[in-house]
């Protein structure tokens, strides 16, 4: 088998970065442990694949002027297979998986995704035979009947190579190789053609609508600010650009907060729609997580391990969840969108979910089941009866 070595480049905390090309000329990246015990071989990619499919269309909602990206391409994406055809896992010679070889962490350009491979070019003009969007005021402009190609990226980030699992089940050094492949990706992301903003997220179970065990996230980069970002602009415009320190400060002073470091701190929301729901905020104002330094990212491995390990105490099964990075557009709302988690759970108990109906997925009306303190005060108590996480 050919195993080159590939090229590298360290990254924060001894992290080392390794770019490669799939068959069909999609992006792979390794991102080694600083501690690893890979050398810099990896094999290449032999198999023979199809042609990527064609980048989607995308259309305006002119009643809310939201762009719904039309992507049948992602039909054909693997459902819940068993664990000897792991599409996620090292390329074995029974299971022609997406990586080639083993790893500790790996991102790779989505097979079926919902944005790109298309890119706008350079100068914002659409590319030869591609309808691209030509800026955000493009974007922006009404009509009926618009459409556009949904340039962008989609990544897939593999947390570990092992069948099953989530970021919670990770060590402190892997959760700190995770961060910083997001804060890499978020930076490289950023300036492709066309791309307004990045966002890292993780779905955790199949009440999620997972279709795959193994642990692991997603990147989108949109060709467009998504609505609930469009939506945080237009309150800082009411309520002031100094918005996210007024409510990290009004947290810190509540009895909300579920646990606080140095840098970060994660609580219960005032106003909580689901009935379990956290934020996670740095204390400093940063725009994403490529902003973040050596020291918030170091702490942010244990302290979001701890609290992701204290959702999963509270009930005797794992609990469904989204991990969501919500980040600052790429052109707008640097200096007051401040980088945050919001982590969201539909279960209400043991054995009870949340599900939307018609005043929450009609009309958009939330209706709290619990409480923002008592949930606090339950997540907190699980939290507390987790050991301190250390390297």
């Amino acid at each position: 088998m050919n195993t080159p070595a590939l090229p590298s480049e360290t990254l924060g905390a001894g992290v080392v970065k390794r770019p490669t090309l799939l068959a069909d000329g999609r992006e792979l990246i390794y991102y080694d442990d600083p501690d690893t015990r890979l050398g810099a071989e990896r094999a290449i990619d032999a198999r023979d694949l199809d042609p990527r499919p064609a980048t989607a269309t995308m259309r305006r909602d002119v009643l809310t002027g939201d762009w719904i990206s039309v992507a049948a391409s992602r039909q054909n994406r693997a459902f819940m297979p068993p664990a000897e055809f792991d599409p996620l896992a090292p390329q074995t010679a029974a299971n022609p998986s997406e990586i080639p070889s083993t790893y500790d962490v790996a991102v790779f350009e989505n097979k079926s995704p919902s944005f790109g491979p298309a890119l706008a070019t350079a100068h914002g003009d659409a590319p030869a035979g591609d309808d691209a969007p030509r800026g955000l005021d493009d974007v922006d402009a009404p009509g009926l009947g618009r459409t556009r190609t949904a340039v962008g990226r989609c990544e897939v980030v593999c947390f570990s190579p092992e069948h099953e699992g989530s970021f919670g089940t990770l060590s402190v050094t892997r959760a700190r190789t995770v961060i910083e492949a997001w804060a890499d990706r978020t930076a490289a992301l950023s300036v492709l053609p066309g791309v307004q903003q990045v966002f890292p997220f993780e779905n955790r179970g199949e009440a999620i609508g997972v279709t795959l065990p193994h642990p692991h996230g997603q990147i989108y980069s949109y060709p467009y600010i998504t609505p609930r970002t469009a939506n945080l602009l237009r309150q800082l415009e009411t309520e002031g650009d100094d918005l996210f320190s007024r409510i990290l400060e009004f947290e810190q002073n509540s009895e909300r907060v579920i646990v606080a470091g140095e840098h970060w701190t994660a609580f219960v929301p005032f106003a909580a729609r689901w009935p379990l729901e956290v934020h996670l905020l740095p204390n400093r104002h940063v725009a994403d997580l490529a902003e973040t330094n050596d020291a918030e990212r170091t702490e942010l491995a244990p302290l979001y391990l701890r609290l992701l390990r204290g959702i999963d105490a509270l009930y005797d099964t794992p609990t469904p969840y989204i991990a969501a990075w919500h980040q600052a557009p790429v052109n707008r709302g640097r200096d007051s969108v401040r980088m945050h988690l919001q982590l969201t759970s539909p279960r209400r108990a043991a054995d009870k979910l949340k599900f939307l109906a018609g005043s929450e997925a009609a009309m958009g009306a939330w209706i709290g089941d619990i409480a923002p303190e008592t949930a606090a005060a339950k997540l907190r108590d699980a939290v507390e009866s987790i050991p301190e996480v250390h390297a």
